[in-house]
């Protein structure tokens, strides 16, 4: 099974590092020192050698900071993290705080000293987020001071692991459906109309997309790290590894293409000088405004121009996802026929559970790798929404119990992200009662047609209607993009109460996911993943709409499920998707898994 972060967590890790970071600090007259989750390339998912906050504290979630003073510190998680840090930071050294309600620059109001000097890698922080601390900082009277040597970088040495170097290769066009010559092209002309000369893209999902390459440098996700400057002409300067180009790549990128390395990037940026230059301020550090400003180019702060398109699947990526979605629900369901037969007799743990679902994506032989650390939640760890089993947390399922899976591939062609939840023996009336509801909200929001223009935030209250109806709610949100073969996490669109200006579009991914959390006893979760497709006319209809095609091809519990509560049309839609199940699914699976599944599918 490939090595989860969670794996490496270790609660020692701040008596251990902690006092190697002080040491640093004061080496530089630092007072304190700020640590992001973040790397230098704002990823979700990092490379260990890029854990920083890993490495100080123990802690390995996917969002988070750390701040760190003379005598005291503080790590910050947002809701989906509070059981793990607690399992994985030492809070005899850290104290554990909200990383949203207030955040860090609350804790700076609240503990900063005045005259303090607070140290902050200039590489690691966007500059809107500097802005808020700053102001934090300086209202409790310190200062916010960039470092050239990160004192956690020195503090690591040679115990650190090295950069990643996995080689870079060709996303072939089969996958891709558009070339990069036509990428730059068009991102070209858009960068042209705002008025910019340039723009850099620091983001990895970015120089994948544009360049069809692809990497391993960051684990989940087939990244390669590196930097590019793109001219609005097309032409553009790539900064990579030089380990990591492999024959093929130069010849793949074409003559329009110039290969550099990193250590090149400072002066290629400072050549930029007295030209206008597009850079996204929620995806690259302060460090490039500041580079840039100095070499006297002028900044333009705006989206980077290839997240939108990079949303926006063509008919290739569409149908690779398809073909992605297929292979995956053949294993996800031989996954959901071994808890429904043998384990409903061994009532696996957690840990039992991931480990047999990645073994059946393995053995489909296109697996690149998981597209996130699987979440598997058996009793009331199937409550905490985005829990990740651990060694120290690890949970056995028990009859009349709920299991909760969410999971995902990373295939060539495509990306998936899916969860089910399993009764565990004969579920109560009230699991039944809120998984149905879940479900209808799940159904809604599939069937929905809507104009386009429409948010996905306008849509969101369909998923919740039946919970709300009953007087209940979920707190997360329920939709986020997806990419192909890249990101299970990709923006700008998504589904939330939260406004989201992003219209949703024909081409883009995005996750249907209600559920119901009940603290201490279970969770129930259903998610599939969604395609915007152009709608077919409706009767009497004065506009164009458009819908969701759902992609995702696997069993829903019928044993968790009350048709009662269920309209007609409810039904005939879960029917109707079962029985394509049945169809795409049944073909791929061994004729005991067929046999189950033809139960499993059968017409409610």
């Amino acid at each position: 099974m490939r090595q989860s972060f969670e794996d490496s967590a270790d609660p020692s890790f701040g008596a251990l590092h902690t006092p190697k970071i002080r040491q640093q600090m004061a080496e530089q007259a630092l007072d304190g020192f700020l640590i992001p989750h973040e790397d230098e390339h704002q990823n979700e998912y990092l490379p260990a050698a890029n854990d920083r906050l890993a490495w100080a504290t123990g802690f390995t979630g996917s969002a988070g900071a750390a701040v760190l003073f003379r005598d005291k510190a503080a790590v910050f998680v947002d809701g989906r993290y509070t059981i793990q840090v607690r399992d994985q930071v030492d809070q005899s050294l850290f104290e554990i705080r909200d990383l949203v309600e207030g955040g860090v620059p609350a804790y700076l109001k609240e503990a900063a000293q005045p005259g303090w000097t607070i140290g902050y890698d200039p590489r690691l922080h966007s500059p809107d987020a500097l802005s808020s601390l700053r102001e934090a900082a300086e209202k409790a009277g310190a200062t916010l001071k960039p470092v050239d040597a990160n004192p956690l970088d020195a503090a690591w040495g040679q115990t650190r692991p090295a950069q990643p170097k996995a080689p870079i290769v060709p996303h072939p066009l089969a996958y891709a459906g558009e070339g990069s010559t036509a990428k730059r092209a068009r991102i070209g002309a858009e960068l042209t109309g705002l008025g910019a000369d340039a723009v850099v893209l620091t983001a990895p999902a970015s120089l994948a997309w544009l360049f069809n390459i692809r990497g391993g440098d960051v684990i989940r996700t087939p990244l390669p790290l590196g930097q590019a400057i793109l001219n609005a002409d097309g032409s553009a300067r790539v900064f990579l590894d030089p380990d990591k180009v492999t024959a093929e790549l130069p010849a793949w990128l074409g003559n329009a293409v110039r290969l550099e390395t990193p250590e090149d990037l400072p002066a290629a940026l400072a050549e930029l000088s007295g030209r206008k230059v597009l850079v996204d301020p929620a995806l690259s550090s302060a460090w490039y405004f500041e580079t840039l400003k100095e070499a006297g180019a002028e900044v333009i702060r705006g989206s980077d121009p290839t997240t939108l398109p990079r949303a926006c699947k063509n008919a290739v990526e569409v149908e690779g996802t398809r073909q992605a979605h297929a292979r995956d629900g053949a294993a996800l369901t031989r996954f959901l026929h071994w808890v429904a037969t043998e384990g409903q007799i061994s009532l696996p743990d957690e840990l039992e559970a991931v480990t047999r679902l990645e073994a059946f994506r393995e053995a489909t032989g296109a697996l690149q790798d998981l597209s996130f650390d699987t979440i598997a939640g058996a009793t009331a760890n199937g409550a905490i929404c985005h829990y990740h089993p651990t060694r120290r947390l690890n949970r056995r399922t028990v009859p009349g119990s709920l299991l909760l899976i969410d999971s995902g591939g990373q295939y060539l062609d495509g990306t998936t992200d899916v969860t089910r939840t399993v009764a565990m023996g004969e579920p109560s009336a009230e699991m039944i009662e809120r998984f149905t509801l879940v479900l209808k909200g799940n159904l809604a929001l599939a069937r929905v047609r809507f104009p386009a223009g429409t948010t996905g935030s306008a849509l969101d209250v369909l998923a919740r209607l039946p919970l709300w109806s009953a007087g209940l709610d979920y707190d997360h949100g329920t939709g986020h993009g997806v990419g192909s073969y890249l990101g299970v996490h990709e923006g700008p669109h998504r589904i939330a109460k939260a406004p989201n200006t992003v219209a949703l579009r024909q081409g883009m991914i995005v996750s249907n996911e209600p559920g119901f959390y009940k603290e201490g006893e279970y969770g129930i979760r259903i998610e599939n993943l969604l395609v915007v497709t152009e709608a077919a006319p409706i009767a009497g209809g004065e506009r164009p709409m458009l819908g969701f095609e759902t992609l995702t091809l696997a069993p829903i519990d019928r044993r968790l499920i009350d048709p009662a509560l269920m309209t007609a049309e409810e039904r005939a839609q879960l029917n109707a998707y079962h029985a394509r199940v049945l169809a795409v699914v049944g073909a791929q699976v061994e004729p005991e898994v067929r046999a189950w599944l033809e139960g499993a599918c059968a017409p409610l």
